[in-house]
């Protein structure tokens, strides 16, 4: 199966390539750590990218892409993952948030969020878990209720990634209530800086910024704050889950990891026991398919038909992956001498590895959530 996807994408991954390595610190392992120094790379790095167009390489140039291919965009996504992802957290805003404002936004929404994401200067949140609605999103319990010409939203959300350094939150919450839980969900477009928005951080082995209790405490906002049709904002959501879910290119973290084990071990490499070797090539198999699964979304979003079944087949593969990953690559790290930089950088890259998996099967829905979705699309087939 030939990867590649032709002779312009091989050239767009040598330039970012080269990029990372002359404005990426060899041992970067990502924005959210203890270290500012490490946010800011990433800061930089993002706007370096806007300036050549590479950061949302896929986006209309109206809305200040390139008009490049989503396969250019694929290929971008693959590289920026597989060396920890330096764009930091803008991701978020130029996988689904941005593409979600061009197919649902006002003009004036378009005008005011799509250029700031486009130069790498804005980062977006997400508030859609809560306490009693993880999984069951529908579920949640977070009010929005007409106050004049405007809304007063009050609640709580939690697990909110980037909350600490986001300007901007996608919020959904309830505007009606109705028969089904699904309708009557509305998604606003709110600042983070409203005093209204109180953020208290949860302390995790993944580092700061990642986990996140947010509080909406009578926030005020208007009618130019509501993306899309009010009491309409679950249809929006499937949309925005199934490009989240494929947005995250894990297998590419995952293979480069695995393909770097042989080469850090050298002459070690065979010492290994024949067992760990034999799952070690079992996970660049898997790496394989998860790639494959993700091309068949990919492939569906470039003809407009995401459909949620594809999304969770490529989500329970890739985070499958992840976990049974990483706990090969610990089993192989552990053979690896840290005293050269080289097995230094690994053995860390390693364990960042492993501590993110964790979380894998859970974020963006749990995988027990997709393979009830994906069940319900094989039933319904």
């Amino acid at each position: 199966m030939d990867f590649t996807m032709g002779e312009a994408a091989t050239a767009l991954r040598h330039e970012l390539r080269g990029l990372m390595r002359e404005h990426v610190p060899a041992d970067f392992l990502g924005a959210f750590t203890d270290d500012p120094a490490d946010l800011a790379v990433a800061q930089r790095f993002c706007r370096l990218l806007a300036d050549r167009g590479l950061l949302c390489l896929a986006w209309p140039e109206e809305f200040g892409g390139r008009g490049g291919s989503i396969w250019e965009q694929t290929a971008v996504r693959e590289e920026m993952w597989a060396q920890h992802e330096p764009r930091g957290a803008q991701y978020m805003g130029v996988n689904w948030v941005g593409p979600t404002i061009m197919r649902h936004g006002t003009p004036e929404q378009q005008r005011t969020h799509l250029a700031p994401i486009a130069r790498g200067e804005v980062i977006w949140c997400q508030g859609f878990s809560e306490p009693e609605a993880g999984s069951d999103l529908a579920s949640l319990r977070t009010t929005a209720r007409r106050d004049g010409a405007g809304w007063t939203i009050s609640g709580q959300k939690i697990w909110t990634s980037y909350a600490t350094m986001a300007q901007w939150c996608f919020l959904l919450a309830r505007t009606s209530t109705g028969q089904r839980k699904q309708h009557g969900l509305t998604i606003f477009l709110v600042p983070m800086s409203d005093p209204a928005i109180e953020i208290r951080p949860i302390r995790a082995m993944m580092g700061p910024h990642h986990l996140n209790e947010v509080f909406l405490n009578d926030l005020q906002v208007t009618e130019a704050d509501v993306l899309g049709a009010v009491d309409e904002g679950w249809t929006v959501v499937q949309e925005v889950l199934a490009f989240e879910r494929v947005g995250i290119a894990r297998y590419a973290r995952c293979e480069r990891l695995l393909l770097a084990a042989p080469t850090v071990l050298g002459d070690r490499w065979d010492d290994l026991p024949a067992e760990l070797r034999a799952r070690w090539a079992r996970m660049l198999t898997h790496c394989r398919r998860a790639r494959l699964l993700a091309y068949r979304v990919v492939a569906l979003q470039s003809a407009d038909r995401v459909r949620p079944g594809d999304a969770a087949a490529y989500r329970i593969a890739v985070t499958k992956l992840d976990q049974d990953s990483a706990a090969v690559l610990a089993e192989i790290a552990a053979y690896v001498a840290s005293a050269d930089d080289e097995g230094r950088r690994f053995r860390a890259a390693v364990d960042d590895h492993w501590r993110y998996s964790h979380a894998s099967t859970v974020a963006s829905g749990s995988i027990e959530m997709q393979r009830i979705l994906l069940a319900r699309a094989l039933l319904a087939a």
